[in-house]
């Protein structure tokens, strides 16, 4: 992940993309409240029951977990003993602990080398210390993490990427299950993920990791390469096979945040190209077609995350992207599939 700052990134977006223009880059609806240090990644959690009490959740490198409501406000700063810079976030529901369904959260700490989990939406903590991964590897620092929900018999996998590792294992699963105290484990199930490797200035890690539970399908961003997708339940046949690779052109730089968008308009996944300040959309079919572009105002987004169903506020969807100003926007996701033009 290569951070630009905000002047490079103008610059950049502007010199090699005329079309980014005051007039063509979409704004936000929401700006949040600013985070301590450094805003990487956002999950959207929806409260089924009360849509208007839904939470944003974004990470912040400074160690600490943020909730915001759906207008931006800080609900809470979450940190917790052994926190100390986190990365990405995602959000699952109906994890089954002590006879009772459990929404949850899992956050990759990469300094700790852990991932932290709590349940939704009392942020009670479901790993106290923390869960090492990637033991007896030399590199263990996680970067991304995604939930998955297998279909068929509603176990939840976690699945975290690394600042390096070999290919073909640089991503590892783990099962989550109850472990007796109100808390819960990560067991290993596998370890797979081709890599293309760093450029000569060290650059192009694996971060960000979206899985499409429906089509029980992984993608990950192989930063300077393209877009990876594999199996995403681990006991499925040829699980460690390659299904696909795609976005390896148009990116001005980094391949970034993913966001899988299943709905009655348009199933599509959406990447963060970063140096561009503009997301680029794919259809999620078998040639993975390329949809089109869009100029946000956000500025070297890392994460982003979509739930392209209505809430208060937001009645055509909503659209969340990390801002390299400390800070998460808030869209109308109507607005980002309009603007979306064919560069």
């Amino acid at each position: 992940m290569k951070k630009y700052s905000i002047a490079l990134s103008l610059i950049a977006a502007l010199y090699f993309f005329p079309s980014c223009t005051t007039a063509d880059t979409i704004a936000p609806v929401v700006i949040t409240d600013s985070v301590s240090v450094d805003s990487d990644d956002p999950a959207i959690w929806i409260d089924t029951n009360n849509p208007k009490n839904s939470l944003i959740l974004g990470t912040d490198k400074g160690g600490y977990l943020y909730v915001f409501d759906l207008q931006g406000k800080t609900v809470r700063a979450l940190k917790q003993p052994g926190m100390q810079r986190l990365n990405n976030v995602d959000v699952e529901y109906g994890l089954m602990l002590g006879g009772k369904s459990l929404d949850i959260a899992v956050a990759s700490d990469r300094d700790a080398g852990l991932l932290f989990a709590w349940s939704l939406p009392d942020f009670r903590p479901l790993t106290p210390t923390g869960v090492p991964v990637f033991a007896g590897e030399a590199e263990r620092r996680p970067m991304g993490v995604a939930l998955y929900k297998r279909p068929t018999d509603g176990d939840l996998f976690a699945i975290a990427s690394r600042k390096s590792g070999p290919s073909g294992s640089y991503l590892w699963q783990y099962r989550l299950r109850a472990d007796g105290d109100g808390g819960i484990v990560f067991d290993l199930v596998r370890q797979f993920g081709a890599w293309s490797g760093l450029n000569q200035d060290g650059d192009g890690e694996i971060e960000a990791i979206g899985i499409d539970d429906e089509a029980g399908i992984v993608y990950y961003s192989d930063e300077l390469f393209g877009i990876r997708a594999y199996r995403a339940n681990p006991d499925a046949e040829e699980a460690n096979k390659e299904l696909a690779v795609f976005g390896t052109d148009g990116f001005f730089d980094d391949r970034e945040g993913i966001a899988i968008v299943r709905s009655d308009e348009r199933d599509m996944l959406i990447v963060s190209d970063q140096g561009a300040n503009r997301f680029r959309a794919f259809a999620l079919d078998k040639d993975y077609s390329f949809l089109g572009s869009v100029a946000l105002s956000t500025l070297s987004t890392d994460g982003c995350e979509v739930y392209p169903q209505p809430l208060p506020g937001f009645p055509s969807g909503l659209f969340v992207a990390m801002s390299d100003d400390r800070t998460f926007h808030f869209y109308h996701w109507g607005d980002v599939l309009d603007g979306l033009s064919g560069d």
